[in-house]
């Protein structure tokens, strides 16, 4: 060892074991907390003194000599004046295979009933960023069970993919599907900001016990508290990112990244941060990216994570903020359409609006080939569905549409899946090869 090096080593055992400071709260803004007389550096814990116990809050901020802390647990009994404790060490995820079939908090606490987890390990939340010449390129195609993404939207092993839909419209239903039909050895789901109601449903009906076996669930509610809920989403990539590690293939379900990007801005906004673009602060889209490229495939002794990011569109606007911007950072979207989903089609995968940008490189040209003249023909029925409707369009007039009009019942059987099916991949390849061989033979008849 060098003398620079003994000189650090020293230095940072001096600072670790450095008596600690206590300062005072001064004042409490909505959720942020302010504070003078201590010392702490940004993402750092403090222990805020109550009435009966001691709250634990988080840096987010500092101006001049105060102090902006941001609880993780609801602000109750925090008097003008209370001791505010500085931590030297922050508290450590545990990750391990003891966490799978678990329901775990944003902080990596117990929430089944099923006793403290005992993992060997600990892990910090914001891990070291991959090289991006260090990892795998994506060349094999992943099985997620449903038809409709195998076959037209094929997801390869490391993609970064996003989910797109309104609410209602079946998204938990789909990421269920894919958590019991893919052929990953790990799941990890992480539900931020949905309804508590959810969560419990979501579990125990959509997830069900044979998907639980092999998850981990992260859920941190609508009534947690901001941080509570991005901590929700560092989590869930950092217990992804463990699995992986470990050289195993890591299915990563997201729901929502619009709920990571909403209590960012909440964060923001309270400790002064101007908004840019419909009140997100610029500070928003700078860790949009920072999230999503912790996502993807590994290093050559590493495994895989492949991500499905659910986007809120409100009011099924496909051009708001964050889905502009999430459609940028990603590999592709899946985009649930409100139309489909109220006509009884499910999953309400909008073919013709989605694509997969990866899936040239892990499907073969004829796969290609099919899926291309699938998505023509649904988007040649979709564009004249109006004049088909009303009975304006004359049988006759263009031999595409009457070929679509002919396809249109055996299209939505193959686009269409129960909740509790699950589709292998050859058999998806299987079942739209079937389904264009009839569109052939239906090219070929006379018009009656």
């Amino acid at each position: 060892m060098t003398l620079s090096q003994r000189l650090k080593q020293y230095q940072t055992e001096h600072l670790r074991n450095k008596p600690t400071v206590a300062g005072k709260l001064t004042r409490v803004v909505g959720l942020t907390l302010e504070a003078v007389g201590c010392r702490a550096p940004v993402g750092s814990l403090c222990m805020v003194e109550t009435l009966d116990a001691y709250l634990e809050a988080e840096v987010v901020g500092f101006s001049g000599d105060k102090l902006f802390l941001m609880p993780s647990e609801q602000l109750t009994g925090v008097l003008p004046g209370a001791r505010v404790i500085p931590m030297h060490e922050s508290h450590g995820i545990p990750v391990g295979m003891e966490l799978l079939g678990r329901v775990i908090d944003g902080v990596g606490k117990p929430l089944d009933g099923l006793g403290d987890i005992y993992c060997k390990q600990t892990t910090k939340l914001n891990s070291e960023r991959l090289n991006p010449m260090a990892r795998k390129p994506i060349k094999q195609p992943l099985d997620v069970g449903v038809r409709s993404i195998n076959a037209v939207l094929t997801v390869g092993q490391g993609q970064r993919m996003g989910l797109f839909a309104g609410s209602g419209v079946g998204k938990s239903v789909l990421m269920g599907m894919m958590t019991r039909g893919t052929t990953a050895d790990v799941v990890v789901v992480g539900l931020i900001g949905e309804r508590g109601r959810e969560v419990k449903e979501f579990i125990d009906e959509i997830l069900g016990e044979e998907g639980r076996q092999r998850a981990v669930v992260i859920a941190a509610p609508a009534d947690a508290s901001p941080l509570m809920r991005l901590k929700g989403c560092d989590t869930t990539l950092t217990i992804a990112e463990y699995f992986r590690d470990q050289g195993l293939n890591v299915l990563l379900l997201m729901d929502s990244l619009t709920r990571y990007a909403q209590a960012q801005r909440e964060i923001a906004l309270a400790i002064g941060e101007p908004p840019a673009t419909k009140g997100y602060p610029p500070s928003v889209f700078a860790k949009l990216p920072r999230l999503v490229e912790r996502a993807g495939n590994g290093g050559e002794d590493q495994g895989s994570i492949t991500a499905f990011f659910t986007v809120l569109t409100e009011g099924d606007d496909l051009q708001d903020p964050i889905a502009d911007a999430a459609r940028a950072i990603l590999d592709g979207h899946i985009v649930l359409s409100r139309e489909l989903a109220d006509s009884g089609h499910y999953p309400a995968v909008d073919i013709e609006k989605s694509i997969s940008r990866v899936m040239p490189a892990v499907t073969s040209e004829g796969h290609q080939q099919l899926a291309r003249q699938l998505k023509s023909l649904n988007a040649s029925y979709q564009q004249n569905q109006d004049l088909i409707s009303i009975g304006a369009y004359q049988r006759g007039a263009d031999k595409r549409i009457d070929l679509a009009i002919a396809m249109k019942p055996h299209m939505d059987q193959f686009l269409q899946q129960g909740m509790k099916e699950v589709v292998a991949y050859d058999e998806s390849l299987t079942r739209m090869e079937r389904t264009m061989q009839m569109a052939n033979i239906n090219a070929q008849s006379p018009i009656n």
